[in-house]
């Protein structure tokens, strides 16, 4: 299928665009539904704004959707991209290079319609009903693009982004200032800086004071999706498990150098989320140290499958709202989307919308 023409636009990398005509045809080819591209990255008049807006006709009916492209690593990923498609307030289509027959699944069940490159999709609107899956590539077939950058997938990245999206007045900071939010090598920051740059996140640095970012919004949307796969195995994670299920509510976390993150930090920013795991972020300085007498104090036990887990913090940043007790907001509603909860996405909703789109405009 050859699609029309369609505006150009630098923002979106060309094999994101090719990627969804690649999905378009692939649709074409085993169900006969025609896609067109009305428009790449269209103003919506919201802070929100999707890749694209496609229209596909089938029979008589024509339908017409926002679209997300991304590459689904991971059903954690999912629930995040559920919640950019839902910020349109339109109907919201992931486009993905390969949907899995389980992630399909999964797909269905949390109600993200979506197509990839191999002819899968879940298609579902008044009059209209789709379910492919299991289609494979085939042999010698280009199957849209990778979508992998070099240098913004690894942990020294995304340790980068994290503090310049909490911290805007760092993005023209010193060096050496970044390098001790991030807690990373002085030599990484520039390559981080050419890497925005060069995908169209940031702009300026030629001269004193005029970086900034460009897209804010999407460059939250990819720490989101990279964090838990990408730098959270990498923060040394470890399981407790504890006799009172309500321990944590007594305890002064702060007392151990560490900080709520997950469930327990959203329910007191949000005050209505009754916890059911217990996610804590310990400092490296005397971690051994302050593990041992958290544990202690409040009798808990190592267990791998156990409720409360244990990582270490990776950033150096003054507390949030003074909030010496919780890590960054960012970090809660990264935290919230990695789970498969509906509660925690719509309480991830709130978090977003009350304490982190307003970094939006401080860039």
């Amino acid at each position: 299928m050859n699609t029309p023409p369609h505006p150009q636009n630098e923002r979106i990398p060309k094999e994101e665009q090719l990627l969804l005509e690649q999905a378009l045809a692939a649709l074409r080819g085993t169900t006969g539904i025609v896609g067109r591209i009305i428009e790449i990255e269209p103003d919506l008049g919201t802070n929100a704004r999707p890749d694209a807006v496609i229209e596909l006709t089938v029979g008589d009916l024509l339908q017409r959707y926002v679209v997300e492209i991304k590459r689904i690593d991971r059903f954690a990923a999912i629930g995040q991209i559920k919640q950019q498609l839902e910020h349109f307030r339109q109907p919201g289509l992931l486009v993905a290079p390969r949907i899995t027959t389980e992630t399909a699944d999964k797909c269905r069940e949390l109600d993200v319609q979506f197509i990839d490159a191999n002819g899968n999709a879940f298609l579902q609107a008044p009059g209209l009903f789709v379910l492919v899956k299991g289609q494979r590539p085939r042999v010698n077939e280009v199957v849209g693009a990778t979508m992998v950058t070099p240098r913004a997938g690894t942990p020294t990245a995304l340790r980068a982004m994290f503090v310049l999206l909490c911290r805007p007045e760092l993005l023209n900071a010193p060096y050496r200032e970044i390098k001790q939010a991030a807690g990373i090598a002085l030599g990484a920051i520039g390559w981080v800086f050419f890497d925005l740059n060069a995908r169209g996140y940031t702009t300026g640095g030629k001269e004193k004071g005029d970086r900034r970012i460009l897209e804010r919004q999407r460059l939250v949307e990819e720490w989101v999706t990279n964090y838990p796969i990408k730098l959270r195995p990498k923060l040394n994670p470890r399981r407790f498990h504890a006799l009172d299920p309500t321990w944590w509510r007594q305890v002064d976390i702060t007392q151990y150098d560490a900080q709520w993150g997950g469930e327990v930090a959203a329910d007191k920013l949000a005050g209505h989320l009754r916890p059911n795991t217990v996610t804590i972020y310990l400092r490296l300085e005397d971690a051994r140290k302050n593990l041992t007498r958290m544990v202690v104090d409040n009798k808990l036990r190592a267990d791998p499958e156990g409720e409360i887990e244990v990582l270490e913090v990776f950033w150096d940043l003054p507390p949030t709202d003074n909030r010496p007790d919780i890590v960054p907001p960012l970090l809660v509603y990264a935290d919230l989307l990695a789970t498969m909860d509906p509660r925690n996405h719509e309480t991830a909703r709130m978090i977003y919308e009350e304490r982190i789109r307003g970094l939006d405009t401080k860039a």
